[in-house]
């Protein structure tokens, strides 16, 4: 069976540790992946090291961390990160292609329907579609913060049949390995909770920007859309294929969830929530575990100024992010109707429809 497979690579996998390509670790890479769809698979690289391979050709003695610098390394390390890509995936027979995103482009639907077209056509030709953040124009405030994220969030696009996160550890575990003699690795997981993120530390790499805290997010995102996860270490030829395969060296993170419609996807991780609504432990229950639609007597309170058709976080009155909703009021429509029943709301408030955010519409991340 042709699987869809996302493949991350980041800074640290690609660089020396001192910054700039290594030749040797981008030519093992691209024959690893070369090998997966030459088996008939279909692979999407997510890439990170356009700064890394930048900054040292501007005179730059480490990655620069002030904003314009990053985007100028960018600049110029990612026409050498693309040129290496193409020569040593053409030496297996591959043709790659660049796609630079930006997380505007997944917060517009428009913009988010466009790229999935491209890569279904680039994939359908047997291209390679290498994923990068656009750094060079991206803003602090928009950036996906790392590629960990954003291959997550591409995974959920295309519908991928895996997630591999490749990275310089064997996985997930209790404790930093290279601290603690007695860390145990923990070899798969069903469910993300509290305690598994306080067993991801930082940024292991001075050249990288995403630790194992931000690839368990990752994990967390591209599982809630149905799609399995490994995280783990790549180090020798047939690696690869035994991450894919189920008995590769890391944490596998599995889901029984089925791929999210295009559309709640867009609601649930691209899109750029406009104000949130606070909710009580009745809401609460009937939105992660009734199924239900949120009504105005579950809701406390509002912050932000949406209108109906905008999209909202929803929050517990404890502050948790519950998840996700298309709004059907706007928020002063929210703060008139909060508390009140069905029939309060209909005599006080003109609404279109009771639901605040119908069922549908809603995308728990909890």
């Amino acid at each position: 069976m042709t699987q869809r497979i996302v493949v991350k690579i980041g800074s640290s996998s690609l660089t020396s540790d001192t910054g700039g390509l290594n030749p040797d670790k981008l030519r093992f890479f691209a024959s690893e992946l070369a090998r997966l769809q030459q088996e008939g698979n279909q692979v999407l690289l997510v890439t990170s090291g356009a700064v890394a391979a930048g900054f040292t050709s501007l005179g730059y003695r480490t990655r620069p961390k002030v904003l314009h610098e990053k985007q100028a390394a960018a600049a110029v390390g990612q026409a050498l990160l693309m040129q290496a890509y193409h020569e040593a995936f053409a030496s297996h027979g591959v043709s790659v292609a660049q796609i630079l995103l930006t997380r505007y482009d997944f917060s517009n639907r428009k913009r988010v329907q466009n790229a999935m077209m491209t890569i279904d056509e680039l994939l359908q030709r047997g291209v390679v579609p290498i994923i990068n953040e656009n750094d060079t124009v991206s803003v602090d405030e928009l950036k996906f913060g790392d590629n960990d994220t954003l291959s997550a969030l591409v995974g959920n696009l295309v519908k991928s049949h895996k997630l591999i996160i490749i990275t310089d550890m064997d996985g997930l575990y209790t404790d930093d390995p290279r601290k603690n003699a007695n860390a145990q690795r923990i070899d798969r997981v069903d469910a993300i909770s509290d305690e598994l993120f306080s067993f991801a530390g930082g940024s292991g790499s001075a050249v990288g920007t995403g630790g194992m805290r931000s690839k368990v997010e990752a994990a967390r995102i591209s599982m809630r859309g149905g799609v399995p996860v490994f995280i783990g270490r790549v180090l020798e030829p047939g690696d690869l294929q035994l991450a894919v395969n189920g008995t590769g060296k890391g944490t596998y993170f599995d889901t029984a969830l089925n791929n999210l419609p295009v559309k709640k996807q867009w609601v649930g991780f691209h899109s750029l929530p406009q104000g949130q609504i606070i909710v009580d432990q009745g809401a609460k229950a009937a939105l992660i575990n009734g199924g239900k639609s949120l009504l105005p007597a579950g809701i406390t309170g509002a912050v932000g100024d949406f209108h109906p058709g905008d999209v909202v976080e929803v929050i517990c009155t404890e502050g948790t992010l519950l998840g996700r909703g298309v709004v059907n009021y706007a928020a002063w429509q929210v703060q008139a109707a909060a508390g009140l029943s069905t029939d309060e709301v209909q005599k006080r408030v003109e609404v279109s429809r009771i639901e605040v955010i119908h069922r549908d519409e809603w995308v728990p991340l909890t």
